[in-house]
């Protein structure tokens, strides 16, 4: 019982006392002044840009299963995703939104191995194009900073952008494992694993459409910063945003806190600092993005409800894709 939730207690206790930390060390009364004059127009617009976000999830994802020769319907996958937020942002859980979507689509009758294999492949798309967004952007964005920062920014991002296509052609590779070694079931997983890769990233027009809605997701979650910034009277630009919040949201896919709180806090801080936010307008930045994800995502709750599922049922289920690329598809 102790080991199940142990896990969640620790990331609960980062995401707090990284909180409380930068709560130290702002300007509170300016944070909350700045707060209260924030245009209520512009929170709503962003919000619902935000819900936007939930489509090019969708059809990110089924763009992802197509490719790998298991569709399902658009409203299935809508339901499910739905589901998967809320879990991932609005319910601190030791059931996370992937373990949830790989639930749904295995009981919607996909084999185990192509449930787990879709959402993981939906995951690598989504990083993968947030470092070429990252790496597209930086020739226009670094004319806005001193003259120091190219010396660190062009290598490290280049880095990055390494590692994200040697990480494409290790997943590819996966199906080449020797044949001798497939009486194992983690071989056989990781087989099929590098076999769905080859369809979901050499094929032109799967892979162009997988990177093409993954790069709109980035554009559609990077304006809504935009408008809440604004909204904060923030002096900052949509290239701005686009530069510096991608990283921030690579940094939050750590699974070190709840729903990347408190890493988000302090990424967002240092990043927007290069372009002269002030610590406290950040920070109210990035907790007001955070709290309206939170409220956006908490219908798909009421979907999980209607499901009549519960989130025993995935841990069960899931477990025996533990170490997912194990899953079989037998």
């Amino acid at each position: 019982m102790y080991r199940k939730w142990l896990p969640l207690a620790l990331k609960f206790l980062v995401s707090v006392l990284l909180i409380w930390f930068l709560l130290t060390k702002i300007d509170l009364a300016a944070a909350v002044a700045r707060l209260s004059e924030a245009s209520l127009g512009m929170v709503v617009l962003a919000g619902a840009v935000l819900m936007v976000q939930l489509g090019v999830a969708v059809a990110r994802w089924l763009a992802v299963l197509n490719a790998m020769g298991t569709p399902l319907p658009f409203g299935q996958i809508l339901r499910f995703v739905y589901m998967g937020w809320f879990f991932n942002q609005a319910l601190p859980s030791t059931v996370g939104g992937d373990a949830v979507r790989i639930y749904k689509v295995y009981r919607a009758g996909l084999p185990m191995g192509s449930a787990v294999n879709g959402v993981m492949l939906d995951r690598f798309a989504t990083v993968f194009s947030l470092i070429i967004v990252v790496a597209a952007v930086q020739p226009f964005f670094l004319a806005r900073l001193g003259e120091m920062a190219p010396a660190w920014m062009v290598p490290a991002v280049s880095l990055f952008l390494a590692a994200g296509f040697a990480g494409v052609a290790f997943l590819i590779a996966l199906e080449y494992l020797p044949e001798g070694l497939r009486r194992w079931r983690l071989v056989r997983g990781l087989a099929g694993l590098g076999s769905d890769s080859r369809k979901v990233f050499l094929a032109p027009g799967p892979a162009s459409r997988i990177l093409a809605w993954s790069i709109i997701g980035h554009l559609n979650v990077t304006a809504a910063l935009f408008l809440l910034a604004v909204g904060l009277d923030l002096e900052v630009s949509f290239l701005d945003c686009l530069a510096l919040f991608p990283p921030v949201i690579l940094i939050t896919t750590l699974p070190v806190s709840i729903a990347g709180w408190g890493v988000r806090e302090g990424a967002m801080v240092a990043a927007f600092a290069l372009v002269g936010v002030p610590a406290e307008g950040a920070l109210v930045l990035s907790i007001l993005f955070g709290v309206i994800v939170v409220v956006v995502s908490l219908p798909g709750g009421l979907v999980w409800l209607l499901s009549g599922d519960r989130p025993s049922d995935v841990a069960r289920v899931t477990g025996a894709a533990e170490g997912a690329p194990g899953a079989d598809d037998g």
